[in-house]
């Protein structure tokens, strides 16, 4: 008896023991189905493409932006500042009048709130800012565009890119999922047979963009290669023409800053052997409505023909005081009326007095006024060119801070941009070189980066300065190369060549301190030279006449 209680015993505890081995076979499985099984939670659609409401969604090239679009009216609008940024610049919005600009290469577009595209108005006004309607930024951009604003989540893809892309297709019905996984959110099924758009390849997903308009992941063995495809563009760009001297051109700056100051023209042209443009400091604009004073010269303009020069007409804004302490220059350029009035009145001057081009010279500008002075650039180079004028813009040697000169823009609308290769150390500042070589260099390279060698200009200076340096306090005193020449006698300072600065420096201690000199002359100036034909530039550029012995003018025309 005891033997078969012993072994009704062993055969519960087998039974139990089984029982508890199925117990945890099946609390393994259903860890390994919660780990490893596909998830079949459907994506909150909106959170995905970060909607909500009447917003569409904008996805640039692939992804999903920040900025939302606008849908009335059958239209998908676009916010202004964002295609500004992300696909074209040109599209100008005068928030104060009201107005839509575009300059093309030889007239301007102007549109208000009343003016109808095919399918309705070409901008809305919210009280969120200012909407271009997708229509008008694809008739004027070279992109593509795939909008899905009739569906509840409204989206727009839009795509810069003409570069041939890879297709595949679904062998079988599949999930697309928000992330590479399987327990990621479905955002949508493709269905088996359906080609899809291959974005990126893993080893285990692809990240694809399905035909009814999402992105997301598909396991890679779900799909097999389809074609690849090579969109085709069929935008007519613009095409911007320019007037280009024949041969290099060697320009000097002739500051004129009362009229009797145009009758130093021959004097000057006398010294400056080789020179073939001049540009005089005629225009200053003084006030926010666009008021300029004039000193041009019909004389003048025939006097320097006669000499085979020509004559670009410098509009700035420094040069006097009144300029300097009334002119805001974002409200000049920022309204479209003071712009159009601006240029009408130029281009009566330039029809007056019969010069050849304009120089344009705006310094100091903040960068809230950077985007409204490059349209005036724009618009200026529209007039200059229906009139066969040339335009020059004048700009710093490229920085962080000047950035908004937009250099880039420059290149393509103006004939030449020409870079100031000067005050490296400027009065007020840090006593220093006013143009190193290593500086010169860098404000090439750098404007070569955004235009083209052919619109190039680089300015060298004829003067430079001595710093005198007393208790703490740093002034400065420009001299021309003529007049600091004879300051380094007089003052018996000795001087010697700096090999990485591209200069002869002295220094001296007199009754007002220390005082320190960065020659310009012939051997810092030849470097400058070498460095322009080094880069093959457009030219040469010269500030300022009068200020150059007339042997300088052997190294400067052997830009040619």
């Amino acid at each position: 008896m005891s033997r078969r209680r012993k072994g009704h015993g062993c055969g519960i505890t087998v039974l139990v023991l089984l029982f508890i081995f199925i117990l945890a076979g099946g609390g393994l499985g259903v860890l390994f189905a919660k780990k490893y099984m596909p998830s079949n939670e459907l994506a909150d659609k909106s959170r995905v493409f970060g909607i909500k409401g009447g917003q569409v969604a904008l996805i640039l090239d692939n992804q999903v932006q920040e900025e939302k679009g606008i849908y009335e009216g059958g239209q998908v609008y676009l916010p202004v500042d964002w295609v500004n940024e992300h696909l074209n610049q040109r599209f100008y919005w005068d928030e104060g009048e009201k107005l839509l600009v575009y300059a093309l290469p030889d007239s301007i577009v102007y549109a208000d709130e009343s003016t109808q595209g095919e399918k309705g108005p070409l901008f809305k006004v919210t009280q969120d800012g200012m909407y271009l309607s997708l229509g008008v930024v694809v008739n004027y951009t070279d992109i593509r565009t795939q909008a899905f604003a009739t569906s509840q989540i409204k989206r727009v893809f839009i795509d810069t890119s003409w570069q041939p892309y890879d297709t595949a297709v679904l062998k079988k019905t599949g999930q697309v999922r928000v992330k590479g996984g399987v327990k990621s959110q479905i955002i949508t099924e493709a269905a088996a047979g359906e080609t899809v758009d291959v974005l990126e390849t893993m080893e285990k997903w692809s990240r694809v963009r399905t035909s009814d308009g999402y992105i997301g992941y598909v396991e890679n063995r779900k799909l097999e290669a389809g074609e690849q495809v090579a969109p085709v563009s069929t935008f007519e760009a613009p095409v911007y023409t320019s007037i280009s001297m024949d041969g290099k051109v060697r320009l000097g700056f002739h500051q004129v800053t009362r009229p009797e100051g145009n009758n130093t023209l021959e004097s000057y042209v006398s010294n400056a052997r080789g020179m073939n443009v001049i540009v005089p400091t005629w225009f200053n604009v003084v006030s926010s409505d666009g008021t300029y004073t004039s000193l041009a010269s019909r004389d003048y303009v025939d006097k320097a023909h006669d000499m085979g020069l020509k004559v670009w007409a410098m509009v700035e804004n420094v040069s006097t005081e009144e300029s300097v302490k009334n002119l805001n220059t974002k409200t000049l350029m920022s309204s479209t009326s003071t712009r159009i009035k601006l240029i009408e009145k130029l281009m009566n001057e330039a029809d007056t007095y019969g010069f050849d081009g304009f120089n344009l010279d705006f310094e100091s500008l903040k960068a809230e006024a950077g985007p409204h002075y490059v349209q005036f650039i724009r618009e200026m180079s529209v007039a200059c060119r229906n009139k066969g004028l040339v335009l020059s813009v004048d700009n710093y040697v490229p920085s962080s801070y000047t950035a908004f000169y937009n250099r880039r823009e420059q290149g393509i609308v103006a004939d030449y941009v020409i870079v100031m290769g000067y005050d490296e150390h400027y009065a007020g500042g840090e006593a220093g070189s006013v143009s190193s070589i290593p500086y010169v260099r860098e404000g090439i390279e750098n404007t070569l980066k955004e235009v083209p060698k052919e619109k190039v200009i680089n300015a060298v200076p004829f003067y430079t300065r001595v710093w005198t340096v007393n208790e703490g306090k740093t002034s400065s005193k420009a001299y021309g190369i003529s007049d600091a020449r004879q300051w380094v006698e007089e003052n018996q300072v000795e001087l010697s060549w700096d090999k990485l600065l591209g200069q002869y420096y002295g220094e001296t201690v007199s009754g007002s301190g220390q005082q320190y000199i960065w020659m310009e002359e012939e051997d810092s100036m030849k470097l400058k030279i070498d460095l322009i034909k080094e880069f093959d530039l457009a030219g040469v550029a010269c500030w300022k006449l009068g200020f150059e012995p007339a042997d300088i003018w052997d190294i400067v025309s052997e830009v040619k």
